[in-house]
């Protein structure tokens, strides 16, 4: 078996830093599944609508956490020694590296069980996870 060396760019670390603040502030880091299924739904909203990984999680309308009247906006300060933060931010690295299944089933857009946007109700969730609704 031969090991690899993986590096990344500083500029990737500070991408993989980016998506990792914004994963946890909207997962809370609650379990590798849900911090799994966020990431893939960012890479597959990238893809399907050619966008950059950056320009996705920039996206207030999709995370709510972006926003400074948002209660969730805090969190994107999170402690990077934290074990949740550090979770999320190895997956953000395995998603910037292509070595991330799709743990969302294809999703490119999701919302908290807590609420119901407009755009959910004419449309049937495909997957559940941690209290996360993802559509496709």
């Amino acid at each position: 078996m031969q090991l690899e060396i993986i590096s990344m760019s500083c500029a990737n670390m500070a991408l993989a830093e980016s998506v990792a603040r914004v994963v946890f502030a909207e997962t809370d880091g609650r379990s590798l599944r849900v911090v799994e299924a966020l990431t893939s739904m960012i890479s597959n909203r990238a893809k399907k609508n050619n966008q950059s990984v950056r320009d996705v999680i920039s996206d207030a309308t999709i995370f709510e956490s972006i926003n400074d009247d948002s209660n969730r906006h805090d969190l994107l300060n999170v402690d990077s020694v934290r074990r949740e933060f550090q979770m999320c931010l190895r997956v953000a690295m395995r998603m910037l590296h292509g070595n991330l299944p799709d743990a969302c089933f294809g999703a490119t857009i999701f919302h908290r069980d807590e609420s119901l946007p407009g755009w959910a109700i004419a449309r049937g969730y495909i997957a559940d996870i941690d209290g996360i609704l993802f559509y496709a």
